[in-house]
Order: structure tokens, then C-alpha cells, then sequence
């Protein structure tokens, strides 16, 4: 079993900067891929950001490209999702996952295995 503890969530201001960390414990960190994903009242749960295993494979989506970067410790068993230039679009709660198949390189959430209880981030003047 994997337990997944999302923080950093809260108010921010457009243009201002966050980082979401994901504490990880239970399982052989170094073999699972992680992602950021989030969800916004009524809409479906979105891919964010991926990271495979080593800190070396990265992918995002769209959206948040160019203004957001997926980083992880695996010593520390953490991820983190640091957010700059944050818009009132990316308000939505985000979450953790983890994928224990990382060769497939996967956005879709029904591929993560794991999952965090969410945190939210609320972007607004």
C-alpha cells in the first residue's frame, strides 16, 4: 500500500508562485512514476504534470506548461509541483498520484494507482 500527503495548497494572488510538495510512504518510491493532477468544481479530473521514476523524465500538460515544473527527492520520498504565473484558471484542487507501471508514461488517471486526499489552490484578486 502507498500513502500519499499533498501540502502547500491556499489564497494566491494572479502572477504569484506556489509549490505543492507530496510526502510518499509504503512502497519502493524509486519505482513509481508521479503525477500532479487536478479537478475544479464541476469538471473532470485534469493531468498536470508527470515525472518518471529518475528526475530526468518530465512531461506537462498544456496549460501549465512553461509555467510549472515537476521535481522529486527520492531519498526524501517526496514530489513537488512548483507553480509560477498562476492564473484564476488553475484554481481546482490538486492532487498526487502514483503509477507503479512507469513505462507507459501515462496522463490518464486511471492509470495511477495511488492517490493523495487532494489540496486546494485557490487563485484570486
Amino acid at each position: 500500500q502507498v500513502q500519499l500527503v499533498e501540502s502547500g495548497g491556499g489564497l494566491v494572488q494572479p502572477g504569484d508562485s506556489l509549490r505543492l510538495s507530496c510526502a510518499v510512504s509504503g512502497r519502493t518510491f524509486s519505482n513509481l512514476a508521479m503525477g500532479w493532477f487536478r479537478q475544479a468544481p464541476g469538471k473532470e479530473r485534469e493531468f498536470v504534470a508527470r515525472i518518471g521514476p529518475s528526475d530526468t523524465v518530465t512531461f506537462y500538460a498544456d496549460s501549465v506548461k512553461g509555467r510549472s515544473t515537476i521535481s522529486r527527492d527520492n531519498a526524501k520520498k517526496t514530489v513537488w509541483l512548483q507553480m509560477t504565473s498562476l492564473k484564476p484558471e488553475d484554481t481546482a484542487v490538486y492532487y498526487c498520484a502514483a503509477d507503479p507501471i512507469p513505462i507507459r508514461a501515462s496522463s490518464v488517471p486511471g492509470h495511477y494507482l495511488y492517490w493523495g486526499q487532494g489540496t486546494q489552490v485557490t487563485v484570486s484578486s
